[in-house]
């Protein structure tokens, strides 16, 4: 195979590398799926569906999903603090490529050995 023919670019500078970036990591798909699914989500409900994340790593993520304009946190002023998370019409934009990757993965899931 002649490598010569293969384009000098750099991936990090391509769309795909991009939308890797926003969505990369082990939480931020399965946020913005939960997100899809049912449109409100508080922090404790989000952090129930999950059951693996962490306080810490959930918040992290939550942030950094808010920063890339993904998603909108709503904080009410009461007493307690209520905050609700929805998806941003950039999210939403993301959601096609969630549900593809959903219909793939039914149409392309190795049968498993479980009884």
């Amino acid at each position: 195979m002649n490598h010569d023919h293969i384009p000098q670019i750099k991936l990090e500078n391509t769309g795909f590398s991009y939308t890797l970036s926003l969505i990369s990591g082990k939480y931020k798909m399965i946020i913005l799926y939960c997100l899809a699914e049912f449109n409100i989500i508080r922090y404790n409900q989000l952090q129930r569906l999950i059951g693996t994340i962490s306080y810490k790593t959930l918040s992290i993520t939550l942030k950094e999903l808010e920063s890339d304009e993904l998603i909108i946190r709503t904080e009410y002023p009461q007493i307690p603090p209520k905050v609700e998370y929805s998806l941003s019409s950039r999210g939403k934009s993301l959601i096609p490529i969630l549900y593809a990757m959903c219909d793939w993965g039914e149409e392309n899931r190795k049968p498993t050995n479980k009884i």
